[in-house]
């Protein structure tokens, strides 16, 4: 039986475009905030989101993220609290939901309890980046008995491991754009169609890309490397632009058209 995440990316290849997949930090500025956006991203032009379980060491992100984890971890998010708010999205919602997790989260909540929360709340795919290809086993089997994705990520640095975690991958591929932190970059590497090569060569699942895109230029620049884009430090940016003037949607709901826009 094919996710709701392999089903959107058929939908969109069918059709010849490209994912635009976004990111939230569940808690960020605030619960109620978090779920509204994932709706209202949705009819921007998201395809599938990536939320966020705040984490107090996010090791992957920059400080853009960092700051949104922080402000959520104020505001008591918690795992629990997390599934719940999907479950009140899936009474409303088909779209692709992805947690970000890092695995210090998943193990003190327990490996086979957490993958359990993510199936009984609707979740279709899971990322644990600081979790190497070669302890993913224990993770791998209640994820395939549950249904969930368990989507890798794959680096420039990856090389002669690109092959056995692509070709292990469920989903899609996380493709990560340049070394370094999650957030914006003046520029992408020129290397970026060599490794997306690479990648591809070893499986026939879709290939996102994600840090670095900082905004429709951006996306504009990869689009034609990959299946789909990953934007998060750039949409937590116009978030808090937003919530600065008093209305957190104002700047980022725009900003996801212009993404969207930019990927057609």
């Amino acid at each position: 039986m094919q996710s709701r995440i392999s089903i959107r990316f058929g939908q969109l290849k069918e059709k010849g475009k490209k994912a635009l997949i976004g990111y939230l930090t569940c808690g960020y500025p605030d619960m109620d905030t978090t779920m509204q956006l994932v709706t209202k991203a949705q009819e921007a032009g998201v395809d599938i989101m990536e939320l966020g379980i705040p984490y107090s060491d996010p090791v992957a992100d920059g400080p853009v993220i960092q700051m949104a984890s922080e402000t959520a971890l104020q505001n008591g998010v918690n795992i629990d609290m997390i599934f719940g708010m999907v479950k009140e999205l899936r009474k409303s919602t088909e779209i692709p939901l992805v947690i970000m997790a890092y695995y210090n989260s998943v193990f003190r909540y327990g490996n086979e309890k957490f993958i359990s929360g993510c199936k009984d709340a609707g979740v279709d795919g899971l990322i644990v980046p600081d979790l190497p290809y070669e302890e993913r086993g224990i993770l791998a089997g209640f994820a395939d008995e549950a249904g969930i994705d368990l989507i890798p990520l794959v680096a420039p640095t990856s090389e002669d491991r690109i092959k056995t975690i692509a070709s292990k991958a469920k989903g899609f591929v996380y493709c990560v754009s340049t070394m370094g932190v999650t957030g914006r970059r003046s520029a992408l590497s020129e290397e970026l169609g060599t490794f997306m090569e690479k990648v591809r060569e070893n499986t026939d699942l879709p290939l996102a890309i994600g840090f670095g895109i900082s905004g429709a230029e951006a996306a504009a620049n990869v689009k034609g490397l990959c299946d789909g884009v990953i934007v998060g430090s750039a949409i937590i940016e116009k978030i808090g632009e937003g919530e600065a003037k008093g209305d957190s949607l104002s700047e980022v709901i725009p900003f996801i058209r212009e993404l969207k826009s930019a990927l057609e």
